[in-house]
């Protein structure tokens, strides 16, 4: 194998391998441990062992297009049983942010079912009134229609009385076979263009916000958990933020050439080939595995 790289240095090659293991790891899903429907090699055995040796796994998304529970109904069928608790989304963040900055706000969020009931759980009054709106809320939402866009220029230019925020900043959420499809930050440009207004904050990684989602109920310091995830803009740049460690497995979004040319404190940890390569190698002797064709997924 190639050289080692400790934790406070940048990657050089893709074998960047950890020589220890940190009290807790954050786990990003599509394109870190899935990609559509299946595990990504590696994923199954590395929660696996994580969890044999009692470390917490937590696992967190940009992707507001389900909630939590169908997340883990997800990871279930994918052969991961993960209670709902241990999974953050922006849905869950974004109705943090809405209670917490803004609780009696009316809100029209350009959005998916799952939002939209997290949000009525949680008592945020919603309108598709412009003359009620005062916060338009952008969001993946696969049904982004014309008469949406119209909603928000009007609560916003129009009216001049809503400002606009957004669920995440994903310029496409990842496909298998090196497709994908608009995400956020699409409905963000459309609405920003007719409407001349700046989003105002956008909630998911890499906000801060996200971490304290996903590690909230541990008692673990950020410089001892790890944040593991395939985009250099929002998994590797909130774990900088935040003073994680990260690893960069490159079976998404982002590339090793794209890693090396960031600034050194922008880089991520680690960048792995795969992303079992968290356990140190030390580690794969003992448990006797592999990387060919016979290799546990």
């Amino acid at each position: 194998m190639s050289e080692t790289c400790p934790p406070s240095a940048a990657p050089t090659t893709v074998h960047d391998w950890p020589t220890e293991l940190y009290d807790a790891y954050v786990f990003d899903m599509d394109g870190t441990i899935y990609l559509g429907d299946h595990l990504l090699p590696g994923a199954k055995r590395l929660i696996a062992e994580l969890r044999r040796r009692a470390i917490p796994v937590r696992f967190l998304s940009n992707n507001p297009t389900k909630d939590p529970g169908q997340y883990a109904e997800k990871l279930a069928r994918l052969g991961l049983p993960t209670p709902a608790g241990e999974i953050a989304n922006t849905v869950v963040t974004t109705v943090r942010w809405l209670t917490a900055h803004h609780p009696g706000a009316t809100v029209f969020a350009i959005a998916e079912d799952p939002l939209k009931r997290a949000l009525a759980r949680a008592g945020i009054a919603q309108s598709e009134n412009p003359e009620e709106i005062d916060i338009v809320v952008a969001s993946y939402d696969r049904t982004f229609e014309y008469r949406k866009l119209q909603i928000a220029f009007d609560a916003i230019w129009y009216h001049k009385r809503a400002f606009l925020i957004a669920t995440n900043p994903d310029r496409f959420c990842p496909f298998p076979h090196g497709r994908g499809e608009p995400d956020c930050a699409a409905v963000i440009a459309a609405i920003e263009a007719c409407t001349g207004t700046t989003c105002r904050t956008v909630i998911g990684k890499p906000n801060v916000s996200m971490l304290q989602a996903a590690i909230g109920d541990l008692d673990v310091s950020p410089e001892r958990c790890m944040m593991v995830g395939d985009r250099l803009g929002t998994d590797i740049q909130m774990a900088v933020r935040t003073g994680m460690r990260s690893a960069m497995p490159l079976t998404g979004e982002s590339t090793l050439a794209e890693a090396l040319a960031l600034d050194g404190a922008d880089r991520p940890t680690y960048v792995l080939d795969r992303i079992d390569r968290l356990i140190p190698a030390a580690g794969w002797e003992e448990l006797g595995w592999s990387e060919g064709p016979d290799a546990i997924p």
